[in-house]
């Protein structure tokens, strides 16, 4: 049987407490702390994956540090605990080692990590963009929205995913607003998909102005905080939130009723997969980041698929057709954790039209 193991990290001390019980009776900085002394660890064993051609079992990897110690220890350190991990995949006897939320983000995105491992690694990057531009479409076409009339915001996209998003997308809409912090890094992107495409696509560093014009907006930052609230989103707008933490702010579910936000990639994995571990998804779902070494086993591809930050739209559409023949497809819409219905999508569309015509009539 193939086989792969997969790095995961707790985001705060409450994902420690749904693995470990006891931790919920002591207080969260205590536990981040003492976590954190731990080393990289086995947590569980996923079984039960199963295409048409192949199965496949792996393992789940824990990195002891949460979200905020990875950002804030240095990279050296970070590095050193996943590595520690994929040694423990090795000994396991894994043959491919996956790595997922912000152990892929740190220091060069996997390449150093892959020198010190004598398994390959991936990010799990490509097969995320697949589902996140997948996803998005779907959603925007039930919102309403026409592809080539409506405003497209990529924020973060001077990132690994976000620059190909953007890539993707380019050649399907008209107009296109890139959002990152490197001014130059946004001017080369933008000069490339002019190249590409022939798109001569907006750049701005200023978030809240680019968000407002926004009427599908992808966006995977690297932020730790959330960087979208209520106030930035227009009227029926679709937002596709790749990242992990969330960069949509909780209090936008709560108080913008006209506004989709769903979950980018989110696949169902096929056969009667147990992964053993609560992550807060449905049976038998998972992040299109996790998928992707999945698919890999199944295909018997052990290779380094996506490392560092340079993705192409050729692997994406590699690795998509690869999910497909296996049986992965995206698991409906999520948003804040829940499932979104056809329903309330229509509901959310009329909230939203009801939302735009308010003002008009006031003119």
């Amino acid at each position: 049987m193939q086989n792969f193991a997969f790095m995961i990290h707790p985001t705060n001390a409450g994902d420690v407490a749904k693995k470990f019980k006891f931790a919920r009776f002591i207080p969260d900085q205590l536990i981040e702390r003492a976590f954190a002394m731990l080393p990289s660890m086995e947590v569980a064993h996923i079984t039960g994956i199963r295409s048409a051609h192949a199965e496949t079992e792996g393992w789940f990897i824990a990195c002891p540090l949460t979200t905020r110690l990875i950002m804030s220890l240095p990279q050296d350190y970070v590095i050193k605990k996943i590595i520690q991990g994929g040694r423990v995949a090795e000994k396991l006897g894994a043959k491919i080692f996956g790595l997922g939320a912000f152990t892929k983000v740190v220091g060069d995105a996997g390449i150093t990590v892959a020198a010190n491992l004598n398994i390959p690694v991936t990010t799990g990057n490509s097969y995320t963009v697949a589902t996140a531009v997948e996803a998005t479409k779907a959603a925007a076409g039930m919102m309403g929205h026409d592809l080539k009339k409506s405003t497209v915001v990529i924020l973060g996209a001077t990132g690994s995913i976000g620059r190909v998003c953007a890539m993707m997308l380019a050649g399907e809409v008209c107009n296109m607003t890139l959002v990152a912090r490197d001014e130059r890094k946004l001017e080369d992107l933008a000069s490339k998909i002019l190249y590409d495409t022939g798109l001569a696509v907006k750049v701005t560093a200023d978030t809240k102005k680019a968000l407002g014009s926004g009427d599908i907006i992808i966006t995977v930052t690297s932020a730790v905080d959330t960087v979208i609230e209520p106030e930035d989103l227009k009227a029926g707008a679709v937002v596709c939130d790749v990242a992990r933490p969330r960069d949509v702010s909780k209090r936008v579910a709560e108080v913008r009723h006209d506004v989709l936000v769903i979950e980018g990639g989110v696949v169902e994995v096929p056969g009667d997969v147990n992964f053993n571990l609560n992550f807060g998804f449905p049976p038998g779902t998972a992040y299109a980041c996790m998928a992707e070494t999945m698919i890999l086993s199944l295909e018997n591809r052990y290779e380094s698929y996506t490392l560092g930050r340079e993705l192409t739209i050729k692997q994406v559409e590699e690795i998509s057709g690869l999910a497909k023949k296996h049986g992965f497809k995206l698991a409906g819409f999520r948003s804040f954790g829940r499932a979104v219905t056809s329903e309330e999508i229509k509901e959310i569309k009329l909230r939203a039209a009801g939302s735009r015509l308010i003002p008009a009539l006031a003119k």
